[in-house]
């Protein structure tokens, strides 16, 4: 019964013209522009949720540059404020290009 149910509705041209569309159609392909100097443009990731070090970090900082795909891994914990944050990218990231 089930697999006549299926055929019916695949072959009922009301059903086609009002079943509900679950996804927006996709566009096309869009090639991401491609920095032209290394670490002018970066990308950055959390990966948390991870069990507590002996010195207590539980966060990972990812921090990748665009053209050459370097990364740069930074040790951090879940409560640390923002300022410490502006400055660990300060210390790794900036100061290093």
């Amino acid at each position: 019964m089930k697999a006549d149910i299926t055929t019916y509705v695949r072959k009922c041209l009301t059903c086609a013209k009002v079943k509900a569309k679950h996804q927006r159609p996709s566009g096309l392909l869009v090639q991401p522009e491609i920095p032209v100097w290394k670490w002018n443009n970066i990308t950055m990731d959390f990966v948390t949720k991870l069990s507590k070090s002996p010195q207590g970090y539980d966060i990972i900082w990812v921090i990748v540059d665009r053209l050459t795909k370097s990364a740069i891994f930074a040790l951090m914990r879940e409560n640390d404020p923002l300022e410490k944050l502006a400055k660990l990218y300060l210390k790794e990231v900036v100061a290093r290009h």
